[in-house]
């Protein structure tokens, strides 16, 4: 198997990011006990190397939206095509291969009912490589967002309390301007863009970026997500789990869940199945030690169907290579 090559600093910068992706290099310089140049140059060098990118994300339910997840099938072969072209839409935040490349699973953000409707009913009902299609919409996130993965925490509580951003004070429905889309575009491809940077892409002054930031993240419709290269870490086998939880369990399944390092999103949907879990271990053997060991321990489940990911085609809006 090949060595990890990330190194303590690697991981605690990762860990740092992944409690406030926004931070300046200063103050987590100060948390680490390194210097702000150090850790510019190691943030630099895991971006440039496609390990690290800190992204700046919507939350679609603080404006009134709906995140849904398309399950595709697809004839033999099919998979990575349908994917691509997935990928190119711009109604799309994330596509990935799953299962052999036989399966497609995206998540979809379509602007109203209609666009929703063309791209659900139409255009893929339409596609004669896409055996079947399942849709799930998001009821109740457990787990994901701006909280990373426990297997990446490395950081000793005092510098977690340093570091963490307070949670959102306004939390609420809110309404995006064109140049508020421009900005999390930019954010989109970038979450530490600089507010020169933004302000350009938005027409707006720096001082009225640094505010609407501010006002975007209070609000809870802005937050930042990080994302890492798992195998870097030593952490080379992702899934996703399709659970059915007797509906009075289900709360009390997600709530353990997001205690659980290896979960990087839990949330309860519709379909099928009530509860999509994306998880992250180091191998298959861990994998199949945390499946026989505490997810067999949860109360109330009635089903489990695992769906290994076998590339991620498109994550927070952006192609990646292949």
């Amino acid at each position: 198997m090949e060595s990890v090559r990330a190194d303590l600093l690697d991981r605690q910068l990762v860990h740092a990011l992944g409690l406030d992706g926004r931070a300046p290099f200063s103050r987590i310089g100060e948390v680490l006990g390194v210097s702000d140049q150090t850790v510019a140059r190691r943030y630099r060098r895991l971006r440039l190397g496609g390990t690290v990118r800190v992204v700046g994300a919507l939350d679609h339910r603080t404006v009134g939206g709906t995140r849904w997840w398309l399950r595709l099938r697809c004839v033999l072969g099919a998979g990575p095509a349908i994917a691509a072209a997935l990928a190119k839409r711009p109604d799309t935040s994330w596509v990935q291969l799953l299962s052999g490349g036989t399966e497609v699973l995206c998540a979809a953000d379509p602007a109203s009912d209609k666009e929703r409707d063309v791209l659900m009913l139409e255009k893929l009902q339409r596609t004669d490589r896409v055996v079947a299609v399942t849709a799930y919409s998001m009821l109740h996130m457990f787990a994901g967002g701006s909280v990373g993965c426990g297997l990446f925490e490395v950081l000793a509580e005092p510098q977690v309390a340093a570091l963490r951003p307070p949670p959102p004070s306004a939390r609420g429905p809110v309404e995006l301007s064109d140049r508020d889309r421009l900005l999390l575009a930019e954010l989109s491809v970038d979450g530490r863009a600089s507010h020169t940077d933004l302000a350009a892409a938005t027409g707006w002054s720096e001082s009225t970026v640094r505010r609407r930031l501010d006002q975007l993240r209070e609000s809870g419709a802005l937050y930042y997500d990080l994302e890492v290269d798992s195998p870097y870490f030593g952490l080379r086998t992702m899934a996703w789990l399709w659970m059915a939880v007797s509906p009075s369990c289900l709360a009390a399944v997600g709530e353990a869940l997001n205690t659980h390092p290896e979960v990087t999103f839990a949330a309860a949907t519709t379909g099928p199945t009530n509860l999509a879990v994306n998880v992250v271990c180091r191998d298959d053997e861990a994998l199949y030690a945390y499946l026989s060991g505490r997810i067999a321990g949860l109360p109330g489940i009635q089903g489990l169907e695992t769906a290994p990911i076998i590339r991620n085609v498109k994550q927070s809006g952006s192609l990646l290579p292949v």
